[in-house]
C-alpha cells in the first residue's frame, strides 16, 4: 500500500531524512516511532504531499505520489495533532463541508457523512455543535472528516495527545475496526505503550534512516528471546542451583530469594526442555518464563545504541 525508496529531505544544511525506507502493507495498522527531531513530521508531510523531498520515492498503491498528486488526494486521508476550531457548524455541518470538497453534495454527503459517524462511533451527535465535543470526540470526527472520501490509506499525526485513557482506548478499538474493514492505517505516537498494544506493525525512525521496522509481535518476541529466563522455585532451591550450573547451555546465574535469573542460549524446544529436565529432577518450580521488553525499552536501546555507534565513529 505504502513504499518509500531512499527518501532525503534537507532544510538548509540540516538533513531531516537521509535515505529512509518503509513499507506498509494493505490492512495494517503501523505505528511510526521516533525521538523528536527524528524526522517523523518531515515523513508525514511528505506521504501527505504537503511537503517535497529532496530526492527519494514515494508509491502509494503502486502509483508514484509525486508524479500524480490527484491519485494523493483520493487515496490519503489526513489527519493532524491539532484539531481546529469551527465554531457556529455541527457535527453534520462539518462533514458536508469537507465532502463538498470531494465533490459529494446534498443527498449523497448526508448519507456519507452518517456512514462515517457509525464508523468512528459519533452516530449520536451529528445535531452537536463541534467545538462542544470533548477532546476525543473531536479527533474522532476528525477522523471521520478524513474517511469522507473512502480513502484508502489514513495517515494520523500524535491522534491521541490530550486525550484520557477512556477516550483513547474507543479511538484504538475504532483504528482496529477500520483496519479489519481494509483500511490502512499508519500513526505516529510518542505515547509508545499505546501504539504496543495497538498496532500490529512498527517501524522505529532515528536521524532519519528506519532503524527497525516489522511485525510488532515478531520483534518483540525476537528481542525477548535474548532476555533471561525468571524461574520461581517452590521447593529443592539448592538442587535447582546445582543442576542450573552444570546445564551446557545456561550461561550467567542470579538469585533473589527463590527466584532464579539465568541467560540460556538454547532454542524454544531447548528452554521446555529445561524445565521438563529440572520438573524430573524432582524441582518445583512456580512460574518459568522469559523477561519481557515493553516497546519503550526497546525504543530506547535501539535509539541508545545508534548514538553509542555515532560517537564512536
Amino acid at each position: 500500500m505504502l513504499q518509500i525508496s531512499n527518501l532525503y529531505k534537507k532544510y538548509n544544511t540540516v538533513l531531516a531524512l537521509a535515505g529512509l525506507h518503509m513499507e506498509i502493507q494493505k490492512g495494517q495498522l503501523y505505528g511510526f516511532v521516533g525521538p523528536n527531531g527524528a524526522g517523523k513530521t518531515t515523513t508525514i508531510r511528505i506521504i501527505s504531499g504537503l511537503l517535497k523531498p529532496t530526492r527519494g520515492e514515494v508509491w502509494i498503491d503502486g502509483i508514484r505520489v509525486e508524479k500524480n498528486l490527484k491519485v494523493l488526494k483520493d487515496k490519503i486521508g489526513y489527519i493532524p495533532d491539532f484539531f481546529g476550531v469551527y465554531d457556529n457548524l455541527t457535527v453534520m455541518e462539518y462533514l458536508e463541508f469537507y465532502a463538498s470538497a470531494y465533490g459529494i453534495y446534498g443527498k449523497e454527503s448526508t448519507v456519507r457523512a452518517r456512514q462515517v459517524l457509525e464508523q468512528v462511533e459519533l452516530e449520536r451527535v451529528e445535531d452537536h455543535f463541534v467545538d462542544e465535543l470533548s477532546r476525543g470526540m473531536q479527533q474522532r470526527l476528525c477522523l471521520a472528516r478524513a474517511l469522507i472520501h473512502k480513502p484508502q490509506l489514513l495517515v494520523m499525526d500524535e491522534p491521541a495527545s490530550g486525550m484520557d485513557p477512556g477516550a483513547r482506548r474507543v479511538l484504538k478499538n475504532v483504528l482496529r475496526s477500520l483496519c479489519r474493514d481494509g483500511y490502512t492505517v499508519l500513526i505516529s505516537s510518542h505515547i509508545l505503550s499505546e501504539l504496543s498494544d495497538m498496532c500490529s506493525n512498527v517501524g522505529i525512525i532515528n536521524q532519519g534512516k528506519m532503524i527497525l521496522q516489522g511485525d510488532m509481535d515478531e520483534i518483540m518476541c525476537s528481542i525477548d528471546s535474548a532476555n533471561p529466563i525468571l524461574i520461581t522455585i517452590y521447593s529443592e532451591l539448592e538442587k535447582a542451583l546445582q543442576f542450573l550450573k552444570r546445564h551446557p547451555l545456561v550461561g550467567r546465574i542470579s538469585i533473589d530469594r527463590n527466584r532464579i535469573s539465568i541467560l540460556f542460549s538454547g532454542s524454544k524446544e531447548e528452554e521446555a526442555l529445561l524445565m521438563r529436565e529440572m520438573i524430573e529432577q524432582g524441582i518445583l518450580i512456580s512460574s518459568f518464563t522469559r523477561e519481557h521488553n515493553s516497546l519503550e525499552s526497546v525504543f530506547f536501546h535501539l535509539v541508545d545504541s545508534e548514538a553509542g555507534g555515532k560517537n564512536e565513529n
